[in-house]
């Protein structure tokens, strides 16, 4: 594997069957194989044993891991490998509920260390699309103490102390661990997450599984990694202009931006000492580094190596999302 080719990788999406997922994934969004209950599109994954294929050029059939472990900081960027090893720190999703998800919360990054030697969760969405009075479940409706917190996990009324969100097309929130959260039927998003697989489900809508049974809920590991603070500084506020980068999400985890352009931009990634990652959530593109010119559109995502200074972005109309650390 030649250390000084790399260029701008596409991934074969990984699709998970859930028992909430619907089919807006094949539908809207092209993937495959189609099913009508596919749930989540893993784009870019380095999770174990669930790692990423490339798609694209000369290195088509290696894993994201692979690509990892021979070309290090020209993939990631320097501080990145000296913090995460060949470990890719991000985990990048389409997700589409036709059901209510589970109501949850994610560790961070202590807990998740000391109790399964992994990254934290935190994570952002961005709503791609969503159907009419669709909302999420986000923090608590009112002041909540473990006391009081715990008298309704015991009573199954969970959800009247739950924030419900009318969420719509572009509407953009910050996931930070520890956090309560759902989200709802009709809701279909991107999500960028550290590299963590942890969720600790606090309650299930009493539903049952195909084998007939309720799945596992994890209350005392919940209790302790939850945020009691009624904090309701989770929705992104932001005015996207054509053409300009436009902030979103900055976190020691990731930086996320917005893009909307329907002419011709010069993105540089000099500063960034990071892999970026694009993701098409609506319209579509052309992005250009060199020689190379790759097509992105709704549901697509590319990685861009730390290595590549530069990309031309052409369109007539896209949003994309920008990611890096």
């Amino acid at each position: 594997m030649n250390k000084d080719s790399l260029y701008i990788l596409k991934f074969k999406p990984i699709l998970k069957e859930k028992i909430w997922g619907g089919s807006k994934l094949n539908n809207l969004l092209g993937k495959e194989p189609k099913g009508s209950s596919i749930g989540e599109s893993w784009e870019i994954s380095d999770v174990e044993g669930e790692q990423s294929v490339v798609i694209n050029g000369s290195f088509e059939g290696k894993t994201l891991k692979d690509l990892l472990i021979y070309h290090q900081e020209k993939l990631v960027g320097e501080k990145n490998f000296k913090r995460f090893g060949t470990k890719f720190p991000l985990l990048i999703k389409f997700i589409d509920a036709k059901e209510d998800l589970s109501v949850q919360l994610h560790p961070g990054d202590e807990i998740a260390k000391r109790k399964h030697n992994s990254l934290g969760k935190t994570e952002m969405w961005y709503v791609t699309q969503a159907d009419e009075n669709a909302n999420i479940i986000i923090g608590f409706n009112q002041k909540v103490s473990p006391e009081l917190y715990q008298k309704h996990v015991n009573k199954k009324t969970i959800k009247d102390i739950l924030h419900y969100e009318p969420v719509s097309s572009g509407d953009t929130f910050f996931v930070y661990s520890g956090l309560i959260h759902a989200i709802g039927k009709g809701v279909l998003l991107a999500e960028i997450q550290q590299t963590s697989d942890i969720t600790y489900r606090v309650y299930d809508w009493d539903r049952k599984d195909t084998n007939g049974s309720y799945r596992e809920l994890h209350q005392e590991d919940a209790l302790e990694a939850i945020d009691f603070n009624n904090n309701t500084d989770y929705r992104v506020s932001y005015d996207s202009k054509k053409n300009e980068v436009t902030g979103l999400v900055n976190c020691p985890h990731f930086i996320t931006n917005i893009i909307e352009v329907d002419s011709e931009v010069l993105l540089s990634h000099k500063v960034f000492d990071s892999f970026v990652i694009y993701m098409c959530v609506e319209g579509e593109a052309e992005i250009i580094n060199g020689e190379q010119k790759i097509a992105i559109s709704l549901g697509e995502t590319i990685l861009v190596p730390a290595s590549i200074n530069e990309v031309k972005v052409i369109s007539k109309g896209v949003k994309l999302l920008q990611t890096y650390i």
